[in-house]
């Protein structure tokens, strides 16, 4: 399965090495092109006990590639995850899903027949009705389920925690997913 990534950070990287560890085959875009030079050169950019190795043995068998190419990504993905940051709001403390907007307006306008989309960052709930809001607002004619599996990643047992789960959570409405 072709999986596109979006976001490189400690959520998105950790998913997408363990991805391609399986057998899939993931591409992990972020907006900061330090970081994905970064990422290329085998520099991690977050400490996860395992993750280098992880990263750089799937790099090298062609599983497991980064890019600034969100749309290249996305168009070519059977599955696209949705793994940007959600930082606090100043003032209230609630989630600012600014990130996670703008990455669906950007899925909406590359997505290329069927695609499944992914919440896989931290949100409120209804967050992926939303999601499939912005999706068919920017692009009415896309194909898409929204699909929401968040994430449940302690740090420093990431990598187990994604490989081997204490509970598995997908919310979705559309069977084809």
């Amino acid at each position: 399965m072709k999986i596109a990534m979006i976001g490189s950070g400690y959520v998105g990287l950790v998913s997408g090495a363990c991805l391609a560890d399986f057998g899939h085959e993931v591409t992990c875009v972020d907006k900061s092109a330090a970081r994905i030079a970064a990422l290329e050169r085998g520099e991690m950019p977050i400490y996860e006990p395992g993750l280098a190795d992880i990263v750089a043995s799937n790099a090298r068998a062609g599983r497991l590639s980064f890019t600034l190419d969100l749309a290249g990504a996305v168009a070519a993905a059977d599955v696209v995850f949705i793994a940007v940051g959600t930082p606090s709001r100043r003032g209230d403390g609630h989630a600012d899903l600014s990130y996670v907007h703008g990455a669906a307006r950007e899925i909406a306008a590359a997505v290329d027949g069927f695609t499944v989309v992914v919440t896989k960052s931290t949100v409120p709930v209804g967050t992926g009705d939303e999601v499939e809001r912005t999706i068919r607002e920017t692009n009415p004619l896309a194909d898409v389920a929204v699909v929401s599996n968040p994430e449940f990643l302690r740090e420093g047992a990431a990598i187990a925690d994604f490989k081997r789960p204490d509970r598995i959570v997908i919310g979705l409405e559309d069977e084809r997913a």
